[in-house]
């Protein structure tokens, strides 16, 4: 069969890489892509994830089987409905099922009806009305900009004067654009953060190994927050417990609500969560698969994407049985210094031949370009250095050997990836 997958970051990569190993892909093609990417598929860089019109008469010149939606921007805006609209078979929730992520006042008052544990929370439309609150609430606090903003829009607020400051960045000066339009104000809540994605039918749900994300830019959590600076899989912090209490009370309930609502959800979850004192609560939902997570779970995926791709869409996921292997993997993000704010690129890469014969070994591109002197840096996340071990130790100290396989002149990391399981 022929695929077109839509993106061109990582994760993207990622998926490339699994899909090739399917036996029942003939050819790849991905549009924008990347320089990576476009060593395994034909990419047309020239077609933005947003020109919806583009993206689908692609595919029909390309008479692609199957299209897979990744970015969470077009499938918020539709992409999945227009591609469907015109007779394609797509992976990817529709419109109204992405909102889960593309609106956090959405998916917070989908939680309290359904009563899905996640943080005590308001939403306000008006600044004055939100710094009124503010003036009332605990301390520290969460401010959340409503829509799409990059994995950004959140900022932790210790005192008032900053929760203030912070409702001017997102609601007055709107630092994340019309994202910060509307507000959602959350009780701060503290433990383990845990991401877990899912494959998800309309009605039944499987759910992946568990990872845990890196959010900040700087070593020990410092700096700003960013895309992701790497993840490790599977988390020591998620046990047998937590699975079961996820099992019973948020999983199959979210699916279920979405359901209920008229959205029913075909895709991927991502279910981001906390590890309170209290048990797990739901921070966050996003509608599709993560990056940097996706790099260190499809590579430790047994089954064949494509089997479970078609189950998703056709309605059988509860005939497939999802499996991992017995392993671990960490991705160590090598970024552009001075990401996420302002850097520069155009640098050449150099040692990416290292991973062709490297086995357990990934390098997986985020943002590259081929030029005439060879794949230089386009990006403020460069590449995901990936690699396996027999345990979290093990894929720790692989990936970081890797990371010195790499280099190009504004290379930054931080050396802290993982370093969360000497503590487990």
């Amino acid at each position: 069969m022929k695929v077109l997958i839509v993106g061109g970051g990582g994760r993207e990569h990622a998926i490339a890489v699994s899909m090739k190993k399917s036996k029942r892909v003939e050819k790849l093609y991905c549009v924008p892509g990347n320089a990576g990417i476009a060593q395994i598929a034909e990419c047309e860089p020239s077609i933005g994830v947003m020109e919806f019109d583009k993206v689908v008469a692609y595919a029909k010149e390309k008479a692609v089987d199957l299209v897979f939606v990744a970015p969470d921007d077009p499938l918020v805006g539709g992409l999945v409905d227009a591609l469907e609209a015109a007779g394609l078979r797509t992976f990817g929730p529709r419109a109204n099922a992405a909102i889960l992520e593309g609106s956090k006042a959405f998916s917070k008052d989908l939680m309290k009806k359904y009563n899905i544990p996640t943080a005590a929370y308001e939403t306000f439309d008006d600044a004055e009305a939100a710094i009124a609150y503010l003036e009332t609430a605990d301390m520290p606090i969460v401010l959340k900009a409503d829509g799409l903003a990059l994995g950004k829009g959140v900022l932790i607020c210790n005192t008032l004067e900053e929760a203030k400051a912070g409702v001017k960045e997102i609601m007055l000066d709107k630092h994340f654009g019309s994202a910060g339009n509307r507000m959602v104000v959350e009780e701060f809540m503290t433990g383990r953060e845990v991401s877990v994605l899912s494959f998800v039918d309309g009605k039944t749900i499987k759910t992946m190994t568990s990872a845990q994300d890196h959010k900040r830019a700087k070593d020990g959590d410092q700096g700003l927050n960013t895309g992701g600076m790497g993840t490790f899989s599977p988390s020591p912090f998620y046990t047998e417990e937590v699975d079961e209490f996820c099992k019973k009370y948020i999983y199959q309930a979210t699916v279920d609500a979405m359901a209920a609502e008229g959205r029913e959800f075909k895709g991927v979850i991502f279910f981001g969560l906390m590890l309170t004192p209290k048990g797990p609560r739901v921070l966050e939902y996003n509608a599709r698969f993560g990056d940097p997570e996706t790099q260190v779970v499809l590579c430790r995926m047994k089954n064949d994407i494509m089997d479970v791709i078609d189950a998703c869409i056709d309605g059988t996921l509860d005939q497939i049985d999802l499996q991992f292997e017995d392993n671990a993997a960490v991705c160590v993000v090598l970024a552009s210094d001075g990401y996420p704010e302002s850097y520069e690129k155009g640098y050449v890469i150099e040692g990416l031949d290292k991973f062709d014969d490297a086995d357990g070994y990934y390098c997986f591109h985020a943002g590259t370009k081929q030029t005439s002197e060879g794949i230089v840096t386009n990006g403020g996340r460069v590449l995901g250095v990936t690699a396996t071990g027999e345990d979290l130790k093990q894929a720790r100290a692989n990936a970081y050997a890797a990371t010195e396989w790499i280099s190009f002149s504004n290379k930054y990391m931080r050396h802290d990836i993982g370093k969360a399981i000497d503590e487990a």
